[in-house]
């Protein structure tokens, strides 16, 4: 289990009842993505799992950008407090089974690797003054990690004319390509966002658990394989005490209670 004392230097992770905001906070750099922040964000997911009161994370960026990529200028960094660095692999996997919802809550800037960490996320509610791309490659590099996770929201074509482009993409432009799922005016980004959050967060977390394990582990499995899975995921859905509370306070037309299991 994640240390509950640890300090981090380059996030701030705030709960609000149900919801907790999990924030890149060097605005002064434009909130990088390096070890020492993924190693943060894995830390401060691991203590959110083990949270039962949370149920949704809204996850953005300090100041006026989401995340302008990678940190190229400390790529060996170490997080000051003695949480222990991580990769995009660790973050990522991290992310798609935390079995809880993360918003990505774009108000700025997201690219390069922030625009993957953005689309790593379940949900995005972007600002539309956002930008967004894959701007690697004007500096000579490859957006090779965060291709498994850009390819699986937006076509080949669409991917790899931003990839091959570089070129930076309205808020417009990225949800047309599925990269974002609304966009709002930038006043009401947070009040949209937590608006998301909370309709979510009303739901059956057990429930929701299971759905997010089956949706991750499914996506690639051929026809036949993933609705055998499915199936018994099905069957485990049904086993929930959710899942009876829910069909009885839909009969007697009644708000339901989750129990969470």
């Amino acid at each position: 289990m994640a240390d509950s004392d640890a300090t981090y230097t380059t996030i701030l992770h705030d709960d609000q009842g149900p919801i907790a905001r999990l924030t890149l906070n060097r605005p002064d750099k434009r909130n990088p993505i390096g070890p020492a922040t993924c190693g943060e964000l894995v830390h401060a997911l691991a203590r959110i799992k083990a949270a039962r009161e949370t149920r949704v994370v809204v996850l953005t960026g300090a100041g006026t950008v989401f995340s302008a990529g990678g940190d190229l200028a400390a790529m060996q960094s170490q997080s000051q407090e003695g949480v222990p660095p991580a990769s995009l692999v660790e973050l990522f996997v991290t992310m798609h089974e935390l079995g809880k919802p993360i918003i990505a809550m774009v108000n700025g800037h997201a690219l390069a690797g922030g625009l993957g960490l953005m689309v790593a996320c379940d949900l995005v509610v972007a600002s539309d003054a956002a930008t967004f791309g894959t701007t690697e490659i004007s500096v000579g590099l490859w957006p090779m990690m965060i291709t498994a996770e850009i390819t699986r929201s937006v076509g080949r074509k669409r991917a790899l004319e931003m990839m091959l482009t570089g070129a930076k993409m309205t808020a417009a432009e990225a949800l047309a390509a599925g990269l974002v799922n609304r966009v709002v005016p930038a006043a009401e980004l947070e009040g949209e966002t937590l608006k998301l959050a909370s309709q979510i967060a009303a739901r059956s977390p057990a429930a929701i658990a299971l759905g997010l394990k089956a949706f991750y582990r499914s996506q690639d499995m051929e026809f036949e394989p993933q609705l055998r899975y499915l199936q018994a995921e099905l069957s485990r859905v049904l086993a929930l005490e959710d899942a009876a509370e829910g069909i009885a306070a839909f009969l007697g037309k009644r708000p339901p209670v989750w129990k969470g299991k």
